[in-house]
């Protein structure tokens, strides 16, 4: 099994990179938001693999650190749900935030996944609810995914991409708080 990869990147697509390993190109499946970091990096990069084994493929997934390896294995252990449903739902957002959405019942992030409803977004945080680490059940936790999630819908109906929105929301600090400021100081990073 394939477990890490050190290298560089030769190409990158938009579903996926080729890393060249002593001259062997591996094809690794991963997140816009690795991708994005990775195409900054210079010189070698490292990541954490997920070797899928099919009939008709051998497909890696990758991951900077091994807490979102964890968090994707995790999820692939739950019915229904594969590899790329896996990567698809660690594309719509970190995964301490998917942590805390698990924890307080929140499936907000969870169903803007394509292929994924309401149903199959509660299953995945009921199987997932004893197994990922304890965040903290206090009220403003859930309050704080709301909010994060009212703000990227409100960037979206402006017209921005949801990679848009997120990216810009990622990069607010952790003590701006309210739902409008939150918009208000994103709406300044889109428009650098």
């Amino acid at each position: 099994m394939i477990s890490r990869l050190t290298g560089s990147i030769v190409h990158v697509d938009p579903k996926y990179i080729v890393v060249d390993v002593q001259g062997v190109g591996y094809k690794v499946a991963t997140t816009v938001d690795i991708m994005t970091k990775l195409n900054k990096e210079q010189g070698p990069v490292t990541l954490w693999t997920y070797l899928a084994v099919r009939e008709t493929a051998l497909d890696l997934y990758g991951f900077l650190s091994l807490s979102e390896l964890s968090f994707f294995e995790l999820l692939i252990t739950i019915s229904g749900i594969g590899p790329k449903t896996a990567l698809g739902i660690l594309n719509s957002a970190s995964v301490e935030a998917l942590e805390t959405a698990v924890q307080t019942g929140d499936t907000s992030h969870i169903v803007k996944v394509s292929g994924i409803g309401k149903k199959v977004a509660e299953k995945i945080v009921l199987e997932l609810k004893d197994k990922v680490e304890k965040v903290t059940h206090t009220p403003e936790a859930k309050t704080a995914m709301r909010g994060e999630a009212d703000a990227l819908e409100a960037l979206k109906s402006l017209g921005y991409t949801q990679n848009e929105a997120r990216d810009a929301l990622k990069e607010l600090p952790k003590t701006i708080t309210k739902t409008n400021e939150k918009i208000k100081e994103a709406l300044k990073i889109l428009g650098k």
